[in-house]
């Protein structure tokens, strides 16, 4: 277990190194032309691999880091019953909107985040889709467990605050990543809220609201032993990715998207956080007590 977190340590901090080395090449280096040319042959080759690879390497990266997590705190076969949902579903929404226009709008991806499924997504998008998404979920999920309210609502609240976490990075990352130097993806519909239509947001609240409802209710079939207590985490994975975009938008200056999404997205990760860490830890018989009770308030047909 020892050599587990080890290596789960490892693969976050390459994906939170891995991000800052982009940020170095696309807001440093890749607008001072001068300074590339000035490179050596290797410093060149490598410059230009980064900004082939470098986004599918932080993903890839964050991907494993929290698979690995997920494996070690919930165990596999909850891991893949949220893994798999993020995924699959995700996916499919992408390539209906990459095709159709619902229910993001019109957009399509270019080069720089990895080999496209049928040619339309690439394949790392649903990968982040899923890290992100899991630990939005998680630290809803722990955020509100103490809550007094019924099991059903905080079964649901937990869906929908987790989807809003997620929807809250996009608030900050699309405007920048869409149109900085080296887009990574473009509007065929620019919308009114900076190059973006709004259409965007439902289109992510109701994706992130379809898997973690089935990730949840698969979860209820298959119960968590209990909420892990390790959220450290999943907020190192939310917040490094959020001030990735962060700082993408303000050096493009989008200042409105970024104070947006962390009105809307840090700070109750933050709340959820602080709230989850500040209880005392349940007897583990107390805990199963707990969820069954919960679980038998789910309504589930």
């Amino acid at each position: 277990m020892k050599q587990l977190v080890m290596l789960e340590r490892a693969m976050l901090a390459g994906h939170i190194l891995s991000m800052v080395f982009g940020l170095a090449g696309l807001l440093l280096v890749l607008p001072h032309a001068e300074f590339i040319v000035n490179l050596p042959e290797f410093g060149q080759t490598l410059f230009q691999w980064s900004m082939v690879g470098g986004g599918v390497v932080y993903m890839l990266l964050g991907t494993v880091a929290v698979a690995l997590y997920a494996y070690r705190t919930i165990g596999i076969k909850q891991g893949l019953c949220f893994m798999l949902p993020a995924i699959f579903l995700s996916l499919g929404s992408e390539l209906l909107g990459t095709s159709t226009g619902f229910p993001f709008g019109h957009y399509r991806y270019l080069s720089g985040l990895g080999y496209k499924i049928s040619g339309l997504v690439p394949f790392t998008i649903p990968l982040s889709w899923f890290y992100l998404g899991f630990c939005a979920y998680l630290l809803a999920r722990a955020g509100l467990k103490s809550l007094k309210m019924p099991g059903w609502v905080k079964f649901w609240g937990a869906i929908a605050l987790g989807s809003l976490l997620l929807t809250s990075w996009d608030f900050v990352l699309d405007p920048a990543m869409s149109q900085t130097a080296v887009p990574f993806w473009i509007w065929e519909q620019p919308g009114a809220f900076f190059g973006m239509p709004y259409q965007n947001f439902l289109g992510w609240m109701g994706t992130g609201i379809i898997f973690m409802s089935v990730a949840a209710l698969l979860w209820k079939r298959y119960p968590l032993p209990n909420v892990p207590s390790e959220l450290g985490f999943p907020l190192a994975i939310y917040l490094s990715n959020f001030a990735f975009a962060t700082c993408m938008s303000l050096a493009a200056g989008f200042w409105v998207p970024a104070l947006l999404g962390i009105a809307v997205g840090v700070v109750p990760a933050l709340a959820c956080y602080l709230n989850a860490v500040s209880l005392e830890p349940l007897h583990p018989q107390e805990a199963t007590d707990l969820l069954e009770k919960e679980a038998a308030e789910i309504p589930v047909g």
